[in-house]
This record gives structure tokens, C-alpha cells and sequence, in this order.
């Protein structure tokens, strides 16, 4: 039976230094994968930690199906094992002197199942996962794809109320990455369980999720669905890490609903997407991402002439480094031909949806 995790005004503080995790708070409904994803050190681990019971918050509530499993203030510690959880790490962590089964199999070991029933769970578990034909092979004949399955399997072949995943592809290689991450959702679709996942690659969250909390320096700064954190991202940070690493500053002179326009001087202007509450003469920097831009392409509003600094041929695509108003931005067009030469003037589009308006609060938030 899966459950909601709730998570409020969460705070780890280790000896020294900022808080790991600094007042999150969040809820996954049944049934939901939520993603947390962010640098190494934002402090995402050590929240799928806390939820475990592996880690000892400072201050705030873990529930898991209503029923709270940490709270300090209220002396509350439920043990690991009794929160009715499943975990699956970056490392495999599967016994090497047991077979696919028998690893799997290892956690209805103290539970309540007759041999036939656990027996059949396993079948059922190894075959969603497409391991089933590898059931009596010893784990350490298998590749480290099918040995994370294995760790996947053993994790929820009992049904745990939740499912946390520490970054469980990043020990594999790229080919076989991309191709468990698509499985993996719908493995865990199909099992209807809720799970808290933990990644710093965006890729992956978008694939994963059905929501994603962006977090940096143990703080929840934006979590939405991939389409609202890639599309109207929170700050100047959730853009950047998400993809949007072009940059433009300027000054907003006039706005209109949510639109407004820049200028970035020497009487250039564009329209912008305002995403932060700005007024009028404030200095804004807004943020592109590289796909976004269209070279080649001139329509109406917001378009400009720059010149091309360098290019990267990518077979299926064309990276641009170009030159527009003094700053040098990155454009990407799709396509197997490399259309624009080095050197070369050439018309480009900043749609205005695309371009996105942020408070300027000195250097990049990204940096």
C-alpha cells in the first residue's frame, strides 16, 4: 500500500558551516514520483537521509501515510526499519555470493510468507523489472544495469509504503543509463508506488518526475512539474541549472501585464518575460536558453543582427557561439548541416516568451 510522505519545515545542522538542510518542506502524494535535483551539497541527499532515519534532523516533521516518523520537538524517532520503506543507492549493494533470487528474495525473509508466496512475489517483481530469465544466474554474471534492477527488485518486492532512490544510474554507463531511466518510470508506474528520488541531472528529472523541487545550499527554491520549472522557472538559478545559461543585462523601462521591455543600451530593447514582480527602471537580467534563440530568423519584435565567433558541428546539431550587444551567448540549432560561418552577420529571434526577466542581484546566481 503506498502512502503520502510529508515533510515540513525540515533543518539539519551539522557542527559547522550552513545548515545542510534549511527549512524544506514539501508533500508527494501516493502514488507520485517527486524529484529533488540540484548540485552536489545542496542538500538533497541528506533529506532522502532524514526520511530513511538514517539521518537525525535538528528541527521539523517527517510523516510517512499520516503517521509521523521524526519530529525532535516532539521526541519522536521511528527506527528505519519500522518505517516501512524501500532504498535503492548509487552503489548496487547486492550480495555477490547469491543468486538474482536469492538476493531478492532476502527481504520476505522475516516477513510473513509462506516459500510459495514469496516465491511468487519474486517471479512477479523479477519479471516487471526483466530479470526473470536470470533468476538462478549469480549476480556477479550480470552487467551493472541488470544489477541495479536487482537492487530495484529487492527493494520493492515487499511493497513499501515509499520508495528512495539515491542517484541509482550514475554508476552506469551513459548507453545504459538512458535506457533504465525510461524504464524505471514505468516500473515504478506500474507498481503505483510513491517515490522521492535524488539526481543532479536534469535530464533524468524530467524523464522521472512527475514533479521536481530544485534545491540549492539546503534550500527548496522552486518544485512544480517539469514543464512549469523548465517554462517559468523560479529564479535566476532554477534557469540557469535547468538549461537557460544564456544571460543578458539591462534595465526594465516600460512594462504591460506580464510583459515588459528591456533596454540593454546603445538603443537596444527586447521584450521580456516577466517572472519576478519588477517595476519600472529596475536592472533585470534575463535569461535564454541556447535552443531557444532562433539564428537565422528574423520576426518582427525582438529581432537583431549578431555575429557568429566560433561554431561546434555535433552531427545532429550546430552549437553557436555569438556575438549580440557585446556579450557572447550560445545558440543551438537542430539539423545535420552547420548553416552559419564563423565570422559571418546573420539575423537572429529572442521570442519573447523565452526570454525571461529576473531581478538583478549582482553576479550570476549561478556562479
Amino acid at each position: 500500500m503506498t502512502a503520502t510522505l510529508e515533510v515540513t519545515d525540515l533543518r539539519k545542522q551539522f557542527a559547522i558551516g550552513r545548515p545542510a538542510i534549511d527549512g524544506v518542506s514539501f508533500v508527494v502524494p501516493a502514488g507520485e514520483i517527486v524529484v529533488l535535483l540540484g548540485p552536489s551539497g545542496c542538500g538533497k541527499t541528506t533529506i532522502l537521509r532524514c526520511v530513511a532515519g538514517l539521518e537525525h534532523p535538528t528541527s521539523g516533521d517527517i510523516s510517512i501515510a499520516g503517521r509521523v516518523v521524526s519530529s525532535p520537538k516532539r521526541g519522536i524517532l521511528v527506527p528505519p526499519r519500522s518505517r516501512d520503506l524501500g532504498m535503492v543507492f548509487q552503489s548496487y549493494a547486492v550480495w555477490p555470493h547469491m543468486t538474482v533470487r536469492q538476493n531478492v528474495i532476502y527481504p520476505l525473509k522475516h516477513r510473513k510468507f509462506t516459500r510459495a508466496e514469496a516465491n511468487r512475489k519474486v517471479d512477479e517483481v523479477l519479471e516487471l523489472v526483466g530479470l526473470l530469465e536470470y533468476a538462478e544466474r549469480s549476480v556477479v554474471a550480470l552487467s551493472g544495469g541488470q544489477m541495479q534492477r536487482v537492487a530495484l527488485a529487492r527493494s520493492i518486492v515487499y511493497r513499501p509504503q515509499l520508495l528512495l532512490l539515491d542517484e541509482p544510474l550514475s554508476n552506469l554507463d551513459a548507453k545504459l543509463r538512458l535506457r533504465l531511466r525510461d524504464d524505471l518510470r514505468v516500473i515504478l508506474k506500474q507498481t503505483g508506488m510513491t517515490a522521492l528520488y535524488v539526481t543532479h541531472d536534469q535530464a533524468e528529472a524530467v524523464v522521472l518526475g512527475d514533479r521536481i523541487g530544485v534545491m540549492r545550499d539546503g534550500k527548496l527554491l522552486q518544485i512544480g512539474t517539469p514543464d512549469q520549472i523548465y517554462n517559468r522557472p523560479a529564479d535566476l538559478f532554477v534557469a540557469n541549472f535547468t538549461g537557460a545559461t544564456n544571460e543578458l543585462a539591462g534595465t526594465l523601462v516600460e512594462r504591460n501585464g506580464e510583459f515588459g521591455v528591456v533596454d540593454f543600451g546603445g538603443g537596444q530593447r527586447a521584450q521580456a518575460a516577466l517572472l519576478h514582480p519588477l517595476t519600472s527602471g529596475e536592472k533585470v537580467r534575463i535569461a535564454l536558453r541556447p535552443e531557444n534563440i532562433a539564428i537565422g530568423k528574423e520576426d518582427g519584435a525582438n529581432s537583431f543582427t549578431a555575429r557568429v565567433v566560433d561554431r561546434r558541428y555535433q552531427g545532429t546539431q550546430t552549437v553557436y557561439d555569438i556575438d549580440l550587444f557585446g556579450h557572447r551567448l550560445e545558440v543551438l540549432e537542430l539539423g545535420t548541416a552547420a548553416r552559419h560561418q564563423v565570422g559571418a552577420q546573420t539575423p537572429i529571434c529572442l521570442p519573447r516568451d523565452a526570454c525571461w526577466a529576473y531581478r538583478d542581484s549582482g553576479p550570476s546566481s549561478y556562479d
